[in-house]
């Protein structure tokens, strides 16, 4: 094999995957961003170029700047509780306690879980007079509350699902990254007399940046991806309490047919992901300790 066939190698056992991502992942966004720019085509009226009118409608729609406040605290509440509970759960299930392989599947079961399996689990928990959560209350006398059907409690509500659902899948991560650590460190540590908190916060925390870096970053794009809980147990009410922003992208796209706003809504998506996770790699990075 000559020189020139012989650098032909690497890029043809690269070609099946990045034809992939050029299909599901360059194109499908070049499209987005093109198809966000135009009309859409009605009956008797084809597409046509419209520029920024589509953004322009987008900055006036008030349903919109809900699903994005709605979003942002979604993801400000969401984020931080699963990380920390993942983080406890991984410090919990490494350390030699009884019954060790039960718990980590415990905490495991809810991650591997179908999403729609997930919201019909906690619709049945969250439903008025006859839901395990109503059971309960009205055993202690506290009366009954409609927890999705009250605009005070429905987002809260969606919280706690999508925190129970992602802190066990999370744990795993830190779990991994827990026993990549020396037990050398722990061995010195404890002849220097530190406790487990300052353990934890001068020796293993340092250590898990890396892994921490990959889960807000994971953790932030599912909070703004999610769709499936919304459908099942809201629809984005009552009175778009629960209206998250791609909930709205799918609303608009197959419930009102207006694809190319549904792509305008997509591209600013798209591109507030893009400067969060920029954020968060510039913010995380610094402070992050590779091996």
């Amino acid at each position: 094999m000559n020189r020139t066939s012989a650098s032909w190698v690497p890029w043809l056992l690269l070609l099946p995957a990045l034809v992939l991502l050029v299909a599901f992942t360059h194109y499908p966004a070049v499209a987005t961003l093109w198809h966000s720019v135009f009309s859409t085509a009605r009956a008797g009226a084809s597409s046509v170029f419209v520029g920024a009118e589509n953004y322009r409608l987008l900055l006036d729609d008030p349903v919109f700047w809900q699903a994005l406040r709605n979003n942002l605290l979604f993801a400000l509440v969401t984020v931080p509780a699963a990380i920390v509970l993942s983080i406890v759960m991984a410090l919990w299930v490494h350390r030699q306690v009884p019954g060790r392989a039960l718990l980590r599947l415990a905490y495991f079961t809810p991650a591997i879980l179908p999403m729609i399996a997930v919201a019909n689990i906690w619709l049945f928990f969250y439903t008025p007079q006859y839901g395990l959560i109503a059971q309960v209350s009205q055993a202690f006398g506290w009366g009954d509350h409609n927890w999705l059907g009250q605009p005070g409690t429905a987002l809260a509500a969606l919280m706690i699902v999508t925190i129970w659902k992602e802190a066990g899948f999370f744990m795993i991560f830190y779990l991994a990254a827990l026993q990549q650590i020396s037990p050398t460190l722990a061995e010195a540590a404890s002849l220097e007399g530190a406790s487990r908190w300052q353990f934890f916060r001068r020796v293993q925390w340092p250590l898990l940046m890396p892994t921490t870096v990959f889960v807000v970053i994971n953790a932030v794009i599912n909070a703004f991806r999610l769709v499936d809980h919304v459908v099942v147990m809201t629809r984005g009410g009552p009175d778009n309490a629960t209206q998250l922003l791609l909930y709205y992208v799918y609303q608009v796209a197959f419930s009102f047919w207006d694809t190319s706003y549904a792509a305008a809504l997509t591209v600013v998506l798209l591109t507030l992901l893009a400067i969060v996770a920029f954020v968060k790699f510039r913010l995380l990075d610094s402070r992050t300790h590779y091996q």
